[in-house]
C-alpha cells in the first residue's frame, strides 16, 4: 500500500518535470526561430547593400584571374545623325606562353598563324617569350588589331586545315577613338589622350558624360577547385546629340580653305586667323564653328599644315608645342579683339531703346570730331554730309556715331553695352572662353567723351566672336539674349534621351520694336551701303561690315568682318565671318570677309529651303560663287554643293598668288586693338593669353581666365587715327596714330 503511495508521488513528480521541461523548450525554440528570421533579414540586407563589396574582399582572397571589361566612349552626332566621333573595337593580341609551352607540338603551328594573320608580329619575338618567360599568361604581342584581322585569325584557327594545331593566344578587346570626317569641325569637336581623356574642344567639356564604367569579368578556383565565373558588365558613355550641321560645317570650311589658298603667297598662308560661325538667333544653337587653321583630328600633333619639312627639322620641341597650342585653339571663343563697325548697330539700338534717338535724326558729318585737343577722323575724311541714323550704319559713318554717343551719354552706354553681354561669358558649351571683364570701360570711365565716342563706332574695347554673335542675335530677334549652345541632347547608349538642352534667354535688350526698326537699317547696310558684297540674289538679307586696325597702328594690319542674316522679316540664320590679317599688301577691305559669306550663303540658304524674295531687274546682287581675287563670279568646283555628299579635304592646296580686291569693294570702319594671343592649354583645355600691346585708348589687356578683379582703367589717351571709305569715289589714307606722351 505505502508503495503504491509512492510511485504515484514520484510519477506526479515527473510529470511535472515534463511540463516545465516543454515550457523551456517552447521557449528556445521561439527564441531560436527569432533569430533565425533575424539572422536571415540581415543577410540580405547585407547582400543588398554590400553584396558587391564583400564579393570582392572575397575574391580578392582565391586564386582567381581578373579581366577589364572596357566601356565605350560616348559618340559626338550632328543635328541629323552623322557621327563626327566615335569608338571602335580594336584587339590586343595576348600570348599565354604557359599554355603554349604544354602543348609543344603546336607551337610552330601556333607561330606560324600569328605571323601570317598579323604581319606585324615577328616569330622570333614569339619563340624568346616562350624561352624567357615560359610561365608568363599575358604578353603583348600586337596592339589594336582591327576587328577584322581578329576574325580572319579565328576563322583559321576553326577551319579544317588547322583545327586543334593552334593554342594559348587570345585577344583582348579595347576602344579606338575616332573621326571619320578627319578635320571637320576640329576645334569644336576636340579629341582624347590615352585614358579617354578629352583635351579640347567637346570632348573636354562633356568629358565626364563621354566617358563610362569599365566592368570586370572574375574568374577563380573555388574550395572544390571548381572554376567560378562572375561578370560584372561596364557602363558605357553617354552620346552627344550636337546643333551642329555637317553640310554647313564642310561648305564653311571648304569656303576658309579656299579664300586662304587663293591669298596664299611667299610661304605664308591666306591670313593669320580665319573663323565662322553659323547659328540661329532664335534659340541659340549653332549650325557650325570653323576655324582657320586646322588640324586632323585622327593626327592632331601633326604640324606639316604649318610647317615645311624642313623648317620642322630647326624648331625644337618648346617651339612645336607652342605651334601645336596655336593650331588647336578655337577662334570663335578664345581670341578677343576689337569689333569695329559691327558695334555700330548696338550704339543705335541703345539710343533708340532709351529714347534718346528717334530714328529721325540727322547728323552732318564734316570728315571728323575734335574731342579733348585730339581729331577722330571719320571714314570718309572728306566728310559724308547730311546723314540720317540709317546713313549712318548704311555709310559706316564714324562721325554721326560719335554724336550719337552725346545724346545717349555715359551712364546709358555703358548699361546697355553690358545689358548686350559684353564684357561677361555668354557660357557657350565650348571650352576655353577668354574673359572680356577687364577689357571694357567702366560706366565712371564712359563719362569721358573721347571714350564714349570711341567706343560708340567699336574701339578701344574687346569681345569674342561668340559674345558679339549671341548680342547681335538679340538686336534682329525681338530683344531676346540667348545662350549660345552645340549640344542639343544627351542619349544613352541605347538611344534613350536622358537630357534635353531647352533654349535659355539670359536677358531682354531691346523691344520688338527698337530690333524692328533695326532690322530696316541693317537690310539698308547690304542693299545699298558697305555690306553689298555680302548679299545673294533671291534672298532679302540684312548686316554690318567691320574693318579694325590691330596694333601696332603702324604695321597696317587689319582684322576685317561681316556679320549678317537671313530673310529679313523673320531671321532664320545668323552668319559672322572674321578674317585676322589677310595675306595682301591691301588689307583694309571687308569685302574679304564679304565675300566668304556671300559663298556660304549661296549654297546653304537652298540647302535650308531659306525663302527667297523677287529682286528688281537692277539688282546688283549676285547668285553665283566669286572668286576670292577678282570678286567676280566664278564657277569654282571646290565651291560648289553636292546635296548626296559630304567633301571635306584635311590639307591645304597648292600656294596662290595674292591680290588685293577688284575695283567697286568697300573700305570701312577704323583702326581698332589687336587682341590678346590667347592658346588653350593642351592638359585642360583653357586659355593663356598673352597680352598684346596695348594702343592708344585701349582697356587694360585681358589676364588668364582666372577669377581676379577688373583692373583698373586706364588714363585718359588720344584715340587712333582712322582709314576712310573706300566707296563713293573716296580713296584709303591711313594716317599714322598719335599717342599723347
Amino acid at each position: 500500500m505505502a508503495r503504491n503511495v509512492n510511485r504515484r508521488k514520484k510519477n506526479k513528480t515527473k510529470d511535472k518535470i515534463t511540463k516545465r521541461m516543454q515550457g523551456r523548450l517552447s521557449l528556445v525554440f521561439g527564441v531560436s526561430c527569432v533569430l533565425f528570421v533575424v539572422l536571415i533579414a540581415r543577410l540580405m540586407y547585407i547582400e543588398y547593400k554590400d553584396g558587391k563589396r564583400y564579393e570582392k574582399i572575397v575574391l580578392s582572397q582565391l586564386e582567381y584571374d581578373s579581366t577589364t571589361l572596357p566601356y565605350k566612349r560616348g559618340d559626338i552626332e550632328d543635328s541629323k545623325g552623322t557621327v563626327l566621333a566615335t569608338s571602335v573595337d580594336v584587339y590586343n593580341v595576348i600570348l599565354d606562353a604557359k599554355v603554349l609551352n604544354a602543348n609543344e607540338d603546336k607551337i610552330d603551328s601556333t607561330i606560324q598563324a600569328v605571323t601570317d594573320c598579323f604581319p606585324e608580329i615577328e616569330a622570333d619575338k614569339i619563340r624568346k617569350t616562350l624561352s624567357d618567360h615560359p610561365k608568363s599568361q599575358y604578353t603583348i604581342l600586337a596592339k589594336k588589331v582591327s576587328y577584322q584581322e581578329m576574325a580572319d585569325f579565328l576563322t583559321r584557327k576553326e577551319d579544317e586545315d588547322h583545327k586543334g594545331t593552334i593554342t594559348g593566344i587570345w585577344f583582348e578587346k579595347e576602344y579606338e577613338r575616332i573621326y571619320p570626317y578627319n578635320s571637320l569641325a576640329a576645334a569644336l569637336i576636340g579629341f582624347v589622350s590615352s585614358g579617354n581623356n578629352g583635351v579640347l574642344g567637346l570632348e573636354n567639356q562633356y568629358n565626364d558624360t563621354l566617358n563610362g564604367v569599365n566592368g570586370r569579368s572574375y574568374g577563380y578556383l573555388n574550395d572544390d577547385s571548381d572554376l567560378e565565373q562572375t561578370v560584372i558588365e561596364p557602363e558605357n558613355g553617354k552620346t552627344l546629340i550636337t546643333s551642329i550641321d555637317t553640310n554647313i560645317q564642310s561648305i564653311v570650311e571648304n569656303e576658309i580653305k579656299a579664300f586662304n589658298k587663293a591669298y596664299s603667297s611667299d610661304g605664308k598662308r591666306g591670313s593669320l586667323n580665319t573663323a565662322v560661325l553659323v547659328m540661329n538667333p532664335n534659340n541659340g544653337e549653332i549650325y557650325a564653328m570653323a576655324t582657320y587653321p586646322t588640324f586632323d583630328l585622327n593626327n592632331p600633333r601633326d604640324l606639316s599644315v604649318l610647317f615645311t619639312p624642313e623648317e620642322m627639322d630647326t624648331i625644337d620641341a618648346d617651339a612645336q608645342m607652342d605651334a601645336l597650342n596655336g593650331l588647336w585653339q578655337n577662334f570663335t571663343v578664345t581670341h578677343t579683339y576689337e569689333p569695329g563697325s559691327t558695334f555700330k548697330p548696338f550704339t543705335v539700338a541703345t539710343g533708340l531703346e532709351t529714347g534718346t534717338l528717334t530714328g529721325e535724326e540727322t547728323f552732318v558729318c564734316d570728315g571728323l570730331e575734335r574731342i579733348s585737343g585730339f581729331e577722330i577722323h571719320c571714314v570718309n575724311r572728306n566728310g559724308h554730309g547730311i546723314e540720317t541714323v540709317a546713313g549712318s550704319l548704311m555709310d559706316s559713318c564714324n562721325d554721326a556715331l560719335m554724336q550719337m554717343s552725346y545724346r545717349i551719354g555715359g551712364d546709358n552706354f555703358a548699361t546697355y553695352q553690358r545689358l548686350f553681354g559684353f564684357g561677361q561669358k555668354t557660357n557657350v558649351d565650348v571650352p576655353g572662353e577668354a574673359r572680356t571683364d577687364t577689357l571694357i570701360y567702366s560706366q565712371a570711365d564712359l563719362g569721358k567723351t573721347v571714350n564714349l565716342a570711341t567706343n560708340s563706332f567699336g574701339q578701344n574695347f574687346n569681345t569674342t566672336m561668340i559674345q558679339l554673335a549671341s548680342a547681335f542675335s538679340s538686336l534682329i530677334n525681338g530683344g531676346n539674349l540667348y545662350q549660345p549652345h552645340v549640344v542639343k541632347k544627351i542619349q544613352d547608349d541605347a538611344g534613350n534621351v536622358i537630357r534635353d538642352v531647352t533654349p535659355v534667354v539670359e536677358k531682354k535688350t531691346i523691344s520688338a520694336d527698337v530690333s524692328k526698326q533695326m532690322k530696316e537699317y541693317l537690310e539698308m547696310v547690304v542693299e545699298e551701303g558697305t555690306g553689298k558684297t555680302a548679299g545673294v540674289l533671291g534672298y532679302d538679307i540684312g548686316g554690318k561690315t567691320g574693318t579694325a586696325q590691330k596694333v601696332p597702328r603702324s604695321a597696317g594690319n587689319y582684322l576685317v568682318s561681316f556679320i549678317g542674316y537671313v530673310p529679313q522679316d523673320s531671321p532664320q540664320l545668323l552668319i559672322y565671318c572674321v578674317v585676322d590679317t589677310p595675306n595682301t599688301p591691301d588689307q583694309a577691305h571687308s569685302s574679304y570677309a564679304q565675300c566668304i559669306v556671300h559663298n556660304v550663303l549661296v549654297q546653304i540658304l537652298p540647302y535650308l529651303n531659306i525663302p527667297t524674295i523677287e529682286e528688281s531687274e537692277d539688282s546688283k546682287k549676285n547668285a553665283a560663287i566669286l572668286d576670292y581675287v577678282t570678286m567676280q563670279p566664278t564657277t569654282n568646283e571646290m565651291s560648289t554643293f553636292m546635296h548626296s555628299s559630304v567633301v571635306v579635304e584635311d590639307e591645304y592646296g597648292e600656294v596662290g598668288v595674292g591680290a588685293a580686291p577688284g575695283e567697286g569693294t568697300e573700305t570701312e570702319d577704323v583702326p581698332a586693338a589687336e587682341q590678346p594671343t590667347t592658346e588653350p592649354n593642351p592638359a585642360e583645355g583653357q586659355t593663356t593669353e598673352t597680352p598684346a600691346e596695348p594702343p592708344a585708348e585701349q582697356p587694360p589687356e585681358e589676364q588668364p581666365p582666372t577669377e581676379q578683379p577688373p583692373a583698373e582703367q586706364p588714363p585718359e589717351q588720344p584715340p587712333a587715327e582712322q582709314p576712310t571709305e573706300d566707296g563713293a569715289g573716296d580713296t584709303t589714307d591711313t594716317q599714322e596714330e598719335e599717342t599723347a606722351q
